[in-house]
């Protein structure tokens, strides 16, 4: 084979490795135009809009691709330049087995984000990971019951036969090698050219970012939004801040803009002009209101945080969806907050920021699963309570040492840490009739909680966390559902299989009846006169399988609801429970309804006080102020400009705030 063959063949080599890569890219734009298909059926966008969506995304694919590509010029180019004729016998087996490797995780990266996208609205993130640190048989048996595995696994092993065959096809190709009368310099100029090509190809711009650093907006409507992203690039983008979060590097100061800005950040945090520089913490340090009824009787305080309850499908309550069944009339007679929304889109990730009266960090590991397993912060909410007086317990569904609540609890403040084995100890069930895959049911968890109260020799703190409502949506053999007929408006508003749904909804429909007949026992008993409930969803990952009207007001709302027993109905005296907030904001709330001049660090706002800015922050960049929702970055009102301001500057406050525990 002399050089001018020897060229031809690594360039008929080349145009075979290229149809791989086309394979792939189609690949990748039918997943786009799947969620397109799927979620995107009620969006506002142009066709220009539209057309842009697909182009970047379709630049973006290739940036992505373009990755993939980068061995197999190399290896090209390596075999040009050293003359290796004699390992050309084996490019093409070796090829073969590179592009099905790449096909196989290609795949499952596809797989892993349209059932991210199905379940969050949106594209992978950093939370992925936390798969790793969950349950892996409860996730099993989700799987199991809500998929039929053996038709799914056929379906899989057909896919990746016919991926093989295929790639096989492609770079077994047989037809006649065209050869190229190039000299050397022209074939080491297409060599130059081809790698400039790939360079450009996998930067995805020629301008000042790589485009998957830089991600433009092309419409003002969410889904059209979300389009461009690819699954690739997802996940190098969470691995990245997953890596960073691990190993200390995150800096959330910087990203949010304020480095060596920190009294500037304080500044818009607290909307205080004047602040103190030398100690920038006691800025956000806090004192309730001398109050001599509190101390006289200081209430139990419980505050209930209910798996996925979120507010948009109560749009749709009615006779014939009856979802909301028991606690349907408590939430018509006490306070609601309505323009509330999560801290963030799971459980754990919202739960912690609670605890500890931050607001959530994005790109960021949970404190559990991290440096901070065993640190116990000084501003913990449970901490207030406990300083207070007050007995303080976490109640969780499931077992503690699920993504480590009860070793990272233990430490913010809590006298008590109880989880399923402790419930069905104490109430004395079977554990095989009790239980679901994530703990157990609902109704006993209530049953423990109330059996607490009635025990208490002194004020208590009970923070529960409910496990129902969640897949597989196993309900208690012992519950009797209501139809939940679905309206053509709420179809309408629906995406998925409808069936599925409704499974879903009747584990919604229980849930939220566990608690409301949890209220019915406590309102009718003593309790009712010296407790205080709460109530409130840690997400609202209904977003996943519902249109909205409004996307940016409704995709992350989740209620806040507060009974007061008779003697302190003054407390809420002229409350506005349209105000704005998120979880930051629900024990400085209950702070100053609940305890007499006591100190608290919070980067939340109490709801009641009329003079602060109220704002509520979750960490997928979605911000709600008292005139609706917004996207962070695009706010188009001056209060929404506030608040976005107010956002940053939280985010550099809470990071201030954490690493002062080190």
């Amino acid at each position: 084979m002399n050089k001018t063959t020897h060229f031809s063949f690594l360039l008929h080599q080349l145009k075979l490795f290229f149809k791989v890569e086309l394979l792939f890219l189609v690949m990748l734009s039918l997943v786009r135009m799947y969620l397109f298909v799927r979620y995107g059926g009620d969006s506002k966008y142009t066709l220009v809009e539209l057309l842009d969506a697909f182009w970047i995304g379709f630049r973006l694919d290739i940036s992505a691709l373009a990755y993939t590509f980068i061995m197999p010029v190399l290896v090209l180019f390596l075999l040009w330049i050293f003359r290796l004729k004699f390992l050309s016998t084996v490019v093409n087996s070796f090829f073969k087995l590179y592009f099905f490797l790449i096909f196989l995780i290609l795949s499952v990266l596809i797989i892993t984000d349209v059932g991210y996208f199905s379940f969050f609205g949106d594209h992978m993130s950093v939370m992925v990971f936390g798969i790793f640190d969950d349950d892996t048989k409860a996730l099993f048996e989700i799987a199991k019951k809500n998929y039929n595995l053996w038709l799914y696994g056929f379906i899989g092993l057909f896919y990746v036969v016919g991926g093989y065959a295929a790639i096989a096809k492609f770079i077994k190709d047989k037809t006649e090698i065209v050869h190229k009368e190039w000299n050397y310099f022209t074939q080491s100029g297409f060599f130059l050219a081809l790698f400039v090509v790939v360079f450009l190809a996998v930067r995805g711009s020629v301008g000042l970012f790589p485009l998957a650093v830089y991600i433009p907006d092309v419409s003002s409507d969410p889904v059209i939004n979300k389009l461009p992203q690819n699954a690739v690039h997802a996940m190098i983008k969470a691995e990245d801040q997953y890596v960073k979060s691990k190993d200390g590097s995150y800096d959330l100061i910087k990203i949010s803009g304020y480095s060596g800005k920190m009294p500037e950040a304080f500044r818009v945090q607290t909307g205080k002009k004047e602040i103190n520089e030398k100690d920038l913490l006691s800025n956000i340090v806090y004192t309730t209101k001398k109050d001599t009824t509190l101390e006289k009787k200081p209430p139990n305080v419980v505050l209930e945080v209910v798996e996925s309850f979120g507010m948009p499908i109560l749009a749709y309550q009615s006779e014939s969806f009856d979802i909301m069944r028991a606690l349907k009339k408590h939430f018509d007679e006490d306070t609601l907050f309505t323009n509330f929304i999560s801290t963030s889109n799971g459980t754990i990730e919202d739960l912690e920021p609670l605890m500890l009266n931050t607001t959530a960090r994005p790109g960021s590991t949970t404190f559990g699963q991290s440096q901070y397993l065993n640190t116990s912060f000084s501003q913990a909410s449970a901490k207030v309570y406990q300083k207070a007086g007050y007995e303080t317990m976490f109640v969780y569904g499931g077992d503690l040492s699920w993504r480590n609540v009860g070793a990272f609890f233990s430490r913010q403040g809590f006298d008590h840490v109880y989880g399923k084995a402790a419930i069905i100890e104490k109430l004395h069930l079977d554990e095989k009739k009790v239980s679901h895959d994530w703990g157990v049911y609902d109704k006993y968890l209530h049953q423990f909680v109330l059996a607490k109260l009635k025990e208490a020799k002194k004020p208590l703190l009970i923070v529960v966390m409910t496990t129902n409502n969640h897949p597989p949506y196993k309900l208690d053999v012992n519950y009797a559902s209501k139809n939940l007929i679905f309206s053509d408006d709420l179809k309408k508003h629906l995406v998925g299989d409808l069936d599925l749904n409704h499974k879903r909804f009747q584990d919604y429909q229980y849930a939220l009846d566990m608690v409301g007949q949890f209220m019915d026992a406590l309102k009718s008993s003593p309790l009712k006169d010296n407790t205080v409930v709460a109530i409130t969803g840690d997400n609202n990952t209904v977003e996943g399988v519902m249109r909205y009207d409004d996307y940016y007001t409704q995709t992350k709302r989740i209620p806040f609801y507060i009974y007061l027993p008779p003697y302190l109905h003054y407390k809420t005296e002229g409350i506005n429970t349209k105000t704005a907030g998120s979880d930051k904001d629900i024990f400085p709330t209950l702070y100053n309804l609940t305890l007499s001049d006591v100190n608290y660090t919070a980067i939340g706002t109490n709801l009641l006080d009329k003079e602060r800015l109220h704002c509520g922050y979750n960490d997928a960049g979605v911000i709600v102020a008292n005139d609706g929702g917004f996207k962070a970055t695009e706010p188009k009102t001056e209060l929404q400009k506030e608040c976005d301001a107010q956002y940053k500057a939280s985010l550099a406050v809470t990071e201030y705030l954490i690493k002062s525990q080190k």
